[in-house]
């Protein structure tokens, strides 16, 4: 009953059509012992995500995105207990009509920390960057060698010269005026990346979004949506962190990095975001503080620089 999905213009057209899914959403929830219980779609994210109740969470992937479905089984399933901060558990998979897979999971209690952080109290964020640079931490830590056969990209530096190749490209695409179009592969060229650090497993988009807060303890109680994850280098992961949790703060970001137990140069993290897998600077130059020279050089340093030169 869910509509077929194989094309970048399906998926356009049927995800964001509720009303297209829902038919197939009721028919999955019956056949998962959810027959009486109103599948409630959350209104963010790129597939289609529905609460069951307050206690589970249904999340459901396209036959275009069946790697998607199967790098998140794996990693929920790698990481439950490891992290200081929960993950969802993971409770059933499987496939449906038409190539879709399913995810049910358990619902982490709170909300988004992207919600929950203009309450907050200063002393609070500290806190929740805190946890957040010492669960990154332990992630990076972690052997990522058991999800070697379902995580790539097998070649690191491989994939990072073919997102090299495209960045002025990709960037164009998006919108970049030409002064900022100019400046990328000179940037790129004269930053070196670092090669010889162990590879990490990465979330990839650690972020406010993907947290989630307690709004009465104003505890961390979660992070969430591990689809996207790669093994790769650990500064890559610091790409999310500089946008979209410290979102340009150098005072929050000291924090994080302090807590993580290691820093890294500005200009490498920009690097890494302009070969990001979803890099958009056009959004970024709207979205967080802008640099005093409209240059990539200050760029580098206005949104992940720590104020500690």
């Amino acid at each position: 009953m869910l509509p077929a999905v194989d094309t970048d213009e399906q998926w356009d057209e049927v995800v964001p059509d509720d009303e297209a899914l829902r038919p197939g959403v009721e028919h999955l929830c019956a056949r998962l012992g959810f027959a009486d219980v109103r599948a409630v779609r959350y209104p963010d994210g790129s597939e289609p995500v529905y609460a069951l109740g307050d206690r589970h969470v249904l999340k459901l992937f396209p036959r275009l995105w069946v790697q998607d479905a199967l790098t998140e089984v794996r990693v929920l399933e790698y990481l439950q207990g490891r992290l200081p901060i929960p993950v969802p558990e993971l409770l059933e998979s499987g496939e449906c009509e038409n190539g879709w897979r399913y995810v049910l999971m358990s619902q982490l209690p709170g909300e988004g920390l992207a919600k929950a952080w203009p309450r907050l109290p200063e002393a609070d964020r500290d806190r929740i960057v805190t946890e957040v640079g010492e669960a990154l931490s332990v992630l990076h830590s972690l052997d990522p060698a058991p999800l070697t056969d379902v995580l790539g990209p097998e070649d690191w530096g491989a994939a990072l010269a073919g997102r090299r190749a495209r960045a002025v490209e990709r960037q164009r695409e998006r919108g970049l005026p030409a002064e900022w179009l100019e400046q990328i592969p000179g940037f790129l060229d004269s930053v070196t990346l670092t090669t010889d650090r162990p590879r990490s497993l990465l979330h990839t988009e650690v972020m406010r979004q993907h947290l989630i807060v307690d709004p009465g303890s104003r505890r961390l109680t979660g992070l969430i949506d591990f689809e996207p994850a790669m093994i790769g280098d650990r500064a890559y992961d610091f790409v999310g962190i500089g946008l979209y949790v410290s979102c340009g703060d150098p005072r929050l970001l000291g924090r994080i990095m302090k807590a993580y137990g290691q820093e890294f140069d500005p200009r490498e993290l920009l690097a890494h975001t302009l070969l990001h897998v979803y890099s958009n600077l056009p959004r970024y130059l709207r979205d967080l503080p802008e640099p005093p020279e409209p240059t990539l050089d200050s760029l580098a340093e206005t949104w992940f620089g720590t104020g500690r030169a």
